[in-house]
């Protein structure tokens, strides 16, 4: 499976990127990132810049992104400003500030949207941007990564590899209402969460395999006030059964409990507040355990027929007469209009009382 992702990030009011390495070093310096894992991907970005005809190679950093793991990527926006010397002028000789907003923009090369397990946001110019998303086992295969720039030619090119993961069987997906999906991004809001949750479920092997944006899911828009998040849908994953803490929350008893917009009771220690506020009437659990393991993965083919079957097209509709139709349609309320100017024209002129008659019927 090959993809083409297409990166600009642009620097108000008219500096562009063009390929080079995203993500990378501040020392100028390759850096693998260890993973552990069966199969991994390495992730290389490449990023150029391209001020007043003068490239600059940004360094760069590879990733290991894992199927059935939550990945993310961070665009940082200072291993991009750092390349823009303070007050240097750019090919239409306007002067760059240091504190210059970058918008990043990321979508498939040809295609107006990332991959299906990628998404990216960015808040604000001002803000860094964010990769994420979760492979999964259909996604495992060769996908070539590409970075461009407006009005830069490219320079180079990525392979990513997706590999395979042995997938947890016990999933479970919580809704946090205090957050927004930037938020949670970070490695060190996914390790507050997850530290949260093995003390409240007593066991270490939970891991998020996905993070989702609840206007994704159909939410609404917060109002624009002051402590209103859009939440968050977090996915963690475990090899180990569900506690009992977990199964408490969708008791029959708590879930009359929800349907009456009451909170759930729950005998083991919240310790998610009130870093995270957790809606427990809004936790999914999945077993997939009992899922037969024979299933055999689709095989996607070339889109050509087979020699021994032919493609019959629909056979054209009739052509149908529409001139009674609009008859019809015409003349029938014509046809009314006329009856009623002719009764009324009988009334007006045929039976109505003249002068000489009302006179001889007037005493004097």
């Amino acid at each position: 499976m090959v993809a083409l992702i297409w990166l600009v990030a642009c620097w108000n009011p008219c500096l562009f990127l063009t390929p080079g390495w995203i993500w990378g070093s501040p020392y100028g310096q390759k850096m693998l990132v260890p993973h552990q894992g069966p199969l991994d991907v390495t992730l290389s970005l490449p990023t150029v810049v391209c001020l007043a005809r003068i490239l600059a190679a940004l360094p760069d950093r590879n990733v290991s992104p894992v199927a059935g793991t939550i990945f993310v990527h961070e665009l940082r926006r200072e291993h991009f400003r750092g390349a823009f010397p303070s007050g240097h002028k750019n090919y239409s000789g306007e002067y760059i500030l240091p504190n210059t907003p970058i918008t990043f923009h990321a979508q498939l090369l040809g295609y107006p949207d990332l991959p299906r397990w990628l998404r990216y946001i960015q808040r604000s110019p001002y803000q860094p941007g964010y990769l994420y998303g979760s492979p999964t086992a259909k996604d495992v295969g060769r996908q070539l990564i590409e970075v461009l720039g407006r009005r830069c030619p490219p320079t180079a090119r990525g392979v990513h590899w997706l590999g395979g993961n042995a997938q947890m069987p016990y999933q479970a997906e919580f809704f946090v209402k205090n957050r927004d999906v930037e938020e949670v991004l970070p490695a060190d809001a996914q390790k507050q969460f997850q530290q949260a949750l093995d003390i409240m479920l007593e066991q270490k092997d939970w891991s998020i395999i996905n993070i989702t944006s609840a206007l994704d899911r159909g939410g609404r828009v917060p109002l624009p006030i002051e402590g209103r998040k859009e939440g968050v849908y977090i996915k963690v994953g475990s090899r180990r059964p569900f506690s009992d803490c977990l199964m408490e929350a969708k008791s029959s008893d708590n879930q009359y409990r929800c349907s009456l917009e009451q909170q759930p009771v729950i005998t083991c220690y919240d310790s998610f507040s009130p870093q995270f506020r957790i809606d427990w009437c809004n936790i999914t659990l999945a077993d997939l355990s009992n899922l037969s393991s024979t299933e055999v993965a689709p095989v996607w083919g070339d889109g050509v027929l087979e020699d021994s079957s032919e493609y019959n097209p629909p056979t054209d509709a009739p052509e149908k007469e529409f001139l009674s139709d609009y008859l019809l349609t015409i003349l029938l309320p014509l046809l009314v209009a006329l009856l009623l100017c002719l009764l009324l024209a009988y009334i007006m002129y045929c039976r109505r009382e003249g002068l000489h008659k009302r006179d001889m019927k007037t005493s004097e």
